[in-house]
């Protein structure tokens, strides 16, 4: 089966069997291994992407199901010459990762709530990014990183 869709945007055409989850392609397809694996069931977010501008768990949604679509993954947010997005460098600058695996997954999340909820408090920040999941406990510096990340976005 053969699959249009543009990722980070350039116009790909993917090959792959219908069963095909999205995060698989991404991976294995497009070699985009920003996008992590984690569960397998939706659960921890680490597979995190925006499709079509919004936050999707990329593990439990079909290749097939983003046909037409317009996926954005970790990759595809800093821009052409590198420089990290808002909310990339907010993570950097305020320690919001530890081992890192769940940090793209968290920066997807979160750029999208900031777009529907720039002025998040704390206690909103952390409910939206509950079905993000971080074994290292980096909580308290996820979500000042978030909240640094909206202010720049905002300017």
């Amino acid at each position: 089966m053969q699959v249009q869709l543009t990722v980070n945007g350039k116009p790909v055409t993917i090959d792959a069997p219908p069963h095909t989850l999205l995060v698989q392609a991404i991976r294995e397809n497009l070699r985009l291994t920003g996008t992590h694996v984690g569960c397998d069931t939706a659960q921890c977010g680490a597979c995190t992407v925006m499709l079509n501008g919004r936050a999707v768990k990329s593990c439990n949604m079909l290749l097939a199901q983003a046909a037409g679509c317009d996926v954005t993954t970790i990759e595809g947010l800093a821009s052409a010459d590198g420089t990290m997005h808002p909310m990339q460098a907010a993570f950097k600058d305020c320690h919001g990762l530890q081992c890192g695996f769940c940090t793209p997954g968290m920066v997807m999340s979160s750029v999208s709530l900031c777009k529907s909820n720039p002025g998040a408090s704390a206690g909103e920040i952390r409910e939206l990014l509950e079905g993000n999941l971080c074994r290292c406990t980096g909580y308290q510096n996820i979500v000042k990183a978030v909240q640094q990340g909206a202010a720049a976005m905002k300017a």
